[in-house]
């Protein structure tokens, strides 16, 4: 996975990968997500709060089941100029893979789980792809 040119990580997103403490489910999305766009991601576990920002919720980041995607196929998220389209197909086909609640600038309808996907605040400039198991 790490060897793979459409799957952009920072360096410690990249030593989360390599220490083996990130699930199964978030490496496999991100291969089967790759063989479509091209994926900035922005953190996967090092870097993250342990709680949901603003709530005392627990993230999925801290254990290995979550990572967000700043920028699509070299678009970043928050550029309004990215089309919308790009970011709900990419957020739609983050739920295919397996995600369990999908985040971004645009909250999604429908969806194979109840509320598998949000938009708020925090998540206007990234897509979080989180995973249960």
């Amino acid at each position: 996975m790490l060897a793979r040119p459409r799957i952009e990580l920072p360096p410690a997103a990249a030593a989360d990968v390599r220490s083996g403490a990130v699930h199964e489910s978030v490496l496999r999305a991100m291969l089967r997500l790759a063989d479509t766009y091209r994926m900035s991601v922005s953190v996967v576990r090092s870097g993250h709060p342990v709680n949901v920002f603003g709530t005392g919720r627990p993230s999925d980041h801290p254990v290995g089941r979550a990572f967000d995607v700043w920028a699509v196929d070299g678009r970043p998220v928050v550029d309004p100029a990215t089309p919308r389209s790009l970011i709900t197909a990419f957020m739609r086909a983050a739920a295919a893979a397996g995600s369990y609640n999908v985040g971004g600038p645009v909250r999604l309808s429908g969806g194979t789980r109840p509320n598998q996907f949000f938009s708020d605040a925090t998540h206007h400039d990234h897509v979080h792809i989180g995973f249960a198991t």
